[in-house]
């Protein structure tokens, strides 16, 4: 089966890319990714799946009709680029009915579910930013669509930034087994963009790239060894994910897209047992001195450290 996808290989229906149950092997987790022009206007019907809209580039327009058939229009500021920072994000759920329109880049996650929650937009001073991992295993990311931060059925959904030369998505690990406590059933989305690194300038014929991998595990056969750019997507159903790679000179983004069969909405790991030990070495470095990432005008007040998480 095919897991990974370039920019443009899954476009439909006026979207860049749409990610749903349509592709052989894929079930709980959707994302839908498009580039809108002034006055462009794009339709996402009523039905058994929760959203939450990402700008990724630009501002976006939301006006929407809930499964209580009330309605409203939400505005969303976005920001400049993925590297400037948290934005702020709608969360619809299900029987929610939309119309979107702006101007710039835009993601939609998915998830199916027939449960019912309120519509939620969050602002981006309220996102809560984690500064993970340490030395060149440092990365940013922004956790509006997480359990702790999010009321919803099935989705769970963050985004990382990658500093140039480090590593994230590392040690690899994997949520494919239902061990409560210790690990849930989880697919998994990544949607890649990279960029020249912030303060240096590059030559017009610049390249952004990183890299990214998945190998096996008992649940299933899966192996991704792939240069990535900006609008690739990686799909992830079962097995050992990561490492996550910046190539030299070049940032990192990527978005994540998680939803499963378990009962709870949690996300536990395991990382692969050869490579836990990795976590250990982290102590007593100092998290990239690059790190925070954020726009012209936002808060540093919400942004926390945590050497332990996955991503």
């Amino acid at each position: 089966m095919q897991w990974m996808y370039e920019r443009g290989d899954l476009a439909r229906d006026g979207w860049e890319s749409v990610v749903d149950g349509s592709i052989d092997g894929w079930a709980h987790t959707g994302l839908r990714v498009a580039v809108l022009a002034d006055g462009d206007a794009i339709d996402l019907p009523a039905g058994d799946v929760e959203r939450i809209v990402v700008p990724l580039a630009g501002s976006f327009s939301i006006s929407w009709t809930d499964a209580e058939q009330r309605d409203g229009t939400t505005a969303l500021s976005g920001r400049r680029s993925v590297f400037d920072g948290p934005t702020d994000v709608l969360y619809m759920g299900a029987g929610t009915a939309c119309v979107l329109s702006g101007a710039g880049r835009v993601a939609v996650a998915e998830a199916s579910t027939t449960a019912v929650h309120p519509t939620r937009h969050v602002a981006a001073e309220e996102i809560p930013v984690e500064l993970r991992g340490a030395g060149r295993s440092s990365r940013q990311v922004h956790n509006f669509g997480t359990p702790d931060a999010l009321d919803a059925a099935k989705l769970i959904v963050c985004e990382v930034v990658t500093p140039a030369e480090n590593w994230s998505s590392y040690p690899a690990h994997k949520h494919d087994e239902h061990l409560p406590g210790a690990e849930s059933r989880l697919e998994e989305i990544y949607y890649f963009e990279s960029a020249v690194s912030k303060g240096l300038e590059a030559s017009t014929a610049a390249d952004p790239f990183g890299m990214f991998a998945t190998y096996s595990s008992p649940a299933g056969e899966i192996d991704i060894n792939a240069i990535v750019r900006t609008g690739d997507i990686a799909l992830v159903p079962f097995g050992y994910h990561g490492p996550a790679v910046a190539a030299p000179g070049y940032d990192l983004y990527y978005l994540n897209v998680m939803a499963g069969p378990d009962h709870e909405r949690v996300w536990n790991i395991s990382d692969d047992p050869a490579h836990a030990w990795i976590r250990q070495s982290w102590e007593g470095q100092d998290i990239d001195p690059r790190l925070p990432y954020v726009g012209p005008t936002a808060s540093q007040t919400n942004i926390r450290t945590n050497a332990e998480g996955q991503q």
